[in-house]
């Protein structure tokens, strides 16, 4: 008896918690990506053929043919709106996660509103416009040049478009608000963390219509396992709703070590009616940075390297779907970064809840972007443009607040200051910085900012909490002893402010090699590939020496907060004409269609994943005239020996930048299997290419 009591309990028990996590609320979020259609604004005839579309959806992925020029331009979207009877007497939201750059919605040829920025989401109550059965749904999407959008310049296309995810969103007439800044409705403030104790105010924003009397508000925190860890519920009398919880001995969040998550629930209760249910994710953690000693999580140092990644993939343009970003993830994996910059705007939540999940630290952005190339500045003293700003840095901030991998909010890239010589031309957007730094810190003060500089710091030391550079040294030459002064010397003068690399890095074309490189800069060009003169040649093995340097004079100075390689993978850019192909910024580590690594990102790979590696440098330099050459491989291994077509060369070590290298080697007229062999334990590892070399 007694043990069908006990059985009984435990059976209660799963249920009860069973129900706290099944999906029971009456919230219902429909997928709108289907059944779109577009024309081009000036196809202005009534009966005007539409081309079908699945969202995400842009209609300038691809260069005007012949050209390195893309169309920005206004689109027509237009799809059915399907309104059933089951969502009588219920309110319905459109919720589009970003329409480039300027969108205007209507339904059922009645304007519903417009948003400005094409980056973050926006949401608009559409319970007033539909009526039962077929509705027209109609969105006018523009990416063309304005001033009172971000960005207004920077060295990448504007994909215009409904280029991210659209729903429609189904709710009671009382519901946790999704109209706050398109944000969750329910934010997650980290008001006190340590490895004793989480001290955490949910806040919860609601929406009411209906029935006012006898609304609470139930909370409650899930660990990772589902188990309910505390749970409160309050009386829901006004428009936001706040409960503090102290959670004892919490499982930190702790980066790529354990990337641990738990889960809040925020569930409206009308009279004991579950009426409304919202999820999040979140890690509790805490972290510092230290000018002397870089960052610190959970009290513990950490490394801060990674890259800065664009949403741009060959042929989609940033139109991407969940496969994209599991591949890039599964690619950040690989080599072993610790974190990512966002560059140079607002990624989509795909991409955050990503690093959540792996531990990835993130700095993200608003699109205050400066010059990048253009002949024009990033900065115009417009009341739109700053009013643009405002509401973009809202949206980012609030949409993404519950993120614990978001460690960094970017103020600005690349502004240039009116210092009264050089850049003396332009507005002096140091008033407007700091203004944008302290709304920041107003919103959001468990987090820091940073900027990054190509000018001097000085102007911009009271701009944010942290100072980085956007620097390139060494393109043919040895990076290290000018990143080395050069950094040490912003140290000196940052008045205790922590200084890291926000940008660094070279170009390459996986199709241009050269061998011993020649110390010359040739981006200019002056080199025949394929019987032409490319813009600039870019040699694979000179990105790789680039990086070699960087990372030389990186890893000698702790104090560098954060180090981010620009860029994670190639991306378009039309203004670019350089490498094997006009259009095409070339400093990625990987290609814009993902299928080739290059050989820089296998010194990383080396350095920062602990997975046992070797790997081969100058590998698709296949076809050679010179008969003298080195052989440099990349590996973690404590040696490795050298085969040239099965003869043992000799056994080399690594040093301290995780290169085996043997000179002056002499290759054999015609082909040569190159091939290394080294241990890991009982573990062997071998890699093998093919140089060819003529008479």
């Amino acid at each position: 008896m007694k043990n069908t009591k006990i059985l009984l309990c435990l059976i209660a028990l799963i249920l009860i918690n069973n129900y706290i996590l099944a999906d029971n609320t009456p919230r219902e979020v429909i997928s709108l990506n289907e059944g779109w259609g577009y024309k081009p604004i000036t196809a202005t005839k009534k009966d005007a053929a539409l081309t079908s579309v699945t969202l995400p959806h842009t209609w300038n992925a691809n260069y005007l043919e012949g050209t390195t020029t893309y169309n920005r331009e206004m689109m027509i979207y237009q799809r059915n709106l399907a309104i059933t009877p089951a969502m009588k007497d219920k309110r319905l939201f459109l919720y589009f996660e970003g329409v480039n750059s300027a969108a205007d919605i209507f339904v059922n040829r009645r304007t519903v509103g417009q948003h400005l920025g094409g980056y973050t989401a926006f949401c608009l109550e559409i319970t007033d416009y539909v009526s039962p059965g077929d509705n027209s749904l109609e969105v006018w999407a523009s990416n063309a040049y304005r001033t009172d959008i971000l960005p207004i310049s920077g060295d990448f296309n504007i994909y215009g478009g409904i280029h991210r995810p659209c729903r429609l969103i189904v709710t009671d007439k009382n519901c946790i608000s999704p109209l706050y800044y398109a944000s969750p409705g329910v934010f997650i403030h980290q008001d006190h963390i340590s490895k004793q104790s989480a001290d955490i105010t949910v806040e919860s924003l609601l929406s009411l219509q209906g029935n006012k009397v006898g609304l609470t508000l139930k909370t409650t925190v899930l660990d990772a396992t589902g188990k309910v860890i505390e749970s409160r519920e309050t009386a829901a009398n006004g428009e936001s709703v706040k409960q503090s919880f102290k959670i004892s001995t919490p499982h930190l969040w702790n980066g790529k070590k354990d990337p641990y998550l738990y889960t809040i629930v925020a569930e409206l209760y009308d009279n004991g009616k579950l009426v409304d249910k919202v999820e999040q994710k979140t890690g509790f953690r805490f972290f510092t940075v230290d000018p002397e000693k870089g960052f610190f999580l959970n009290g513990e140092y950490l490394d801060l390297y990674g890259f800065c990644r664009h949403e741009d993939i060959e042929g989609k343009g940033s139109a991407l779907v969940r496969e994209d970003y599991d591949r890039d993830m599964s690619i950040i994996n690989e080599i072993g970064a610790t974190a990512m910059r966002l560059a140079h705007y607002p990624h989509a939540e795909t991409m955050y809840e990503l690093c959540d999940e792996n531990g990835i630290i993130l700095w993200t952005e608003i699109p205050f972007v400066g010059p990048g190339g253009y002949a024009y500045t990033g900065y115009l003293h417009n009341e739109g443009l700053e009013k643009n700003a405002r509401e973009g840095l809202k949206e980012l901030v609030y949409q993404k607040y519950n993120h614990p991998s978001i460690c960094f909010w970017g103020v600005f890239n690349e502004i240039l200051v009116n210092e009264g010589t050089k850049f003396k031309e332009y507005d002096n957007p140091i008033p407007f910085v700091k203004e944008l730094n302290s709304l920041f810190k107003s919103l959001d003060p468990s987090r820091q900012t940073a900027f990054a500089t190509c000018v001097d710091q000085s102007h911009y030391l009271d701009c944010a909490d942290l100072v980085t550079w956007n620097k390139y040294f060494g393109w043919y030459s040895d990076a290290a002893p000018a990143a080395g002064k050069f950094f040490d010397k912003m140290k000196s003068t940052a008045k205790n402010k922590p200084v890291g690399v926000s940008e660094y890095g070279a170009g390459a074309s996986i199709h241009h090699h050269q061998w011993p490189l020649d110390g010359k800069d040739q981006r200019t060009g002056s080199n025949i590939v394929d019987g032409k003169f490319p813009a600039s040649f870019h040699p694979e093995e000179a990105q790789a020496y680039c990086h070699e340097g960087n990372w030389a004079a990186f890893v000698e100075r702790p104090y560098l907060w954060a180090k981010f390689i620009w860029v994670f993978a190639d991306y378009q850019s039309t203004i670019r004409q350089e490498g094997d192909k006009n259009g095409i910024n070339d400093k990625g580590l990987i290609t814009y269609d993902r299928k080739t690594k290059k050989d820089a990102f296998y010194f990383y790979k080396a350095n920062w994943n602990p997975e046992p590696m070797i790997y081969i440098n100058s590998r698709r330099f296949k076809e050679r005239t010179e008969q003298n050459t080195q052989v440099k491989v990349y590996s973690n291994l404590k040696e490795a020996t050298l085969y040239i077509n099965g003869k043992k060369i000799g056994t080399g070590k690594k040093d301290h930048l995780n290169r085996i290298i043997w000179d002056d080697i002499t290759l054999s007229i015609g082909k040569n299997e190159i091939k290394v062999k080294g241990k890991s334990g009982k573990q062997l590892l071998e890699d093998t290419c093919i140089w060819n070399v003529k008479k």
